[in-house]
């Protein structure tokens, strides 16, 4: 049996440049069933973000001069590790914990600047707690997700050198945002004529409250994909996600240049390692990019991962 990665859904991410894979990995959406009893799965992300947008279009870089009456990005390079344990009661019901690990490096020029300023980051991110409720039928099943991110990462982080140094990173690119949000989500599943399986999912991530002068802005992502239904070692998985992220607001907040709009096309494999674990890997692509004011957007994302029946 191939199973896709963790099972609490499409990755949840923040504004202010910074992109998360929104590969969807809720193995149960995809239609596998549930087996009681503990799971652990492992995913890792590497994506470097440097091409300069501005609404639907790359920013010509080349017709800047500084210093600039604008913040111009210059990079961010993501190394992020996905950690999540489930426990399932039954095959209806099941709790997820996620953990995450942010290894960040980030360097702009500042509005009126003439020199580069950077930061590293690393640490754990914001814990999510997620309850799942799956109900299978012959040929289709369908789930609901409810649970709560919490505010466990840190977010004080300031930049380490250059006329910045000392000055407070943009709050998007702190490892947490320092709110409680709400996490829902539906998905569905279904066997289609012969050895394909195709299934769809919608997650809302909605912060609850401002901290410290400043509100993320809510995400809803949309996800399909299509699969092979054989039990060969290795299979084929190809997934549609689009995200939409809303804009930052409060007084820390980079109004001006949050939110943002995705859609990648996510090519896969996935691999059986045995009778209790699996391992996958995925290339997601953009197809359409639309921000508000520059940001910062990659040109392609790889994840991969395992997961083992404990």
């Amino acid at each position: 049996m191939a199973v896709l990665g963790m099972t609490a859904g499409a990755s949840l991410g923040f504004g202010c440049s910074v992109c998360h894979c929104s590969l969807s990995s809720d193995w149960a959406a995809q239609g596998y069933p549930m087996m009681p009893g503990l799971q652990f799965g492992a995913r890792y992300e590497y994506y470097g973000q440097s091409d300069l947008r501005r609404g639907t279009h790359r920013a010509d870089r080349s017709a800047l001069t500084f210093p600039h009456d604008e913040e111009i990005q210059q990079s961010t390079l993501n190394r992020n590790v996905w950690l999540d344990l489930d426990y399932v009661a039954n095959p209806a019901w099941a709790v997820t914990i996620q953990v995450s690990y942010y290894d960040r490096y980030h360097s702009t020029i500042a509005a009126g600047d003439l020199d580069v300023s950077t930061s590293q980051a690393s640490g754990l991110g914001d814990l999510r707690l997620l309850g799942r409720y799956q109900h299978f039928g012959l040929q289709s099943s369908y789930g609901l997700q409810l649970g709560l991110k919490l505010p466990t990462g840190r977010f004080n982080q300031d930049f380490a050198t250059g006329p910045e140094a000392g000055e407070p990173l943009d709050r998007g690119l702190q490892l947490g945002n320092g709110t409680t949000d709400l996490l829902a989500g539906f998905s569905y599943f279904s066997r289609l004529a012969g050895s394909l399986g195709c299934f769809a999912q919608v997650m809302l991530d909605q912060p609850l409250h401002s901290r410290d002068g400043f509100r993320p802005g809510a995400s809803l992502a949309v996800n399909g994909g299509i699969r092979l239904l054989t039990t060969g070692r290795l299979t084929p998985q190809f997934q549609l996600n689009a995200r939409w992220d809303g804009r930052e607001t409060g007084v820390n907040a980079d109004y001006e240049n949050s939110g943002a709009t995705m859609v990648y096309a996510s090519p896969g494999l996935t691999a059986d390692l045995g009778s209790r674990g699996h391992a996958f890997a995925f290339v997601q692509l953009p197809l359409y990019q639309r921000v508000n004011g520059l940001q910062l957007e990659p040109r392609w994302l790889l994840s991969v991962g395992v997961r083992y029946e404990l």
